[in-house]
């Protein structure tokens, strides 16, 4: 059975190591840090979860976010929404399947991904 796969969109490096860390045993992963290297991924991938920040360089996390919900190629893929700004979550809500606020719980990660992975 093959793993499912996750994009990680994070420009944290720190936060980027943890998440990867977390998640490496149970999917296979690709990551980048800036929103430009994200959408040029997307275009030649489409992965089952992806774990997106909001505010990282380049292509916004907004706008990363609207292109998979506009895009049929995504429209299994589930969103884990990782950010600080608890206003601007609420606003993109119904976009995403989750929202973890920073500082993420590595194990609540790991759990709310391995769970919605089961839904494909």
């Amino acid at each position: 059975m093959t793993k499912p796969f996750v994009l990680i969109v994070e420009d944290d490096p720190k936060l980027n190591e943890i998440i990867n860390l977390t998640l490496q045993g149970d999917f296979e992963l690709e990551t980048c840090a800036d929103g430009n290297t994200a959408m040029e991924l997307l275009a030649n991938i489409i992965p089952q979860i992806v774990v997106l920040d909001l505010h990282i360089p380049g292509t916004p996390g907004r706008e990363i976010l609207t292109h998979l919900r506009s895009d049929k190629r995504f429209w299994r893929t589930r969103v884990i929404l990782t950010t600080a700004d608890n206003r601007l979550a609420e606003t993109l809500h119904n976009d995403v399947d989750i929202v973890l606020l920073k500082p993420v719980s590595p194990n609540q990660l790991r759990e709310l991904a391995l769970r919605i992975s089961s839904l494909q």
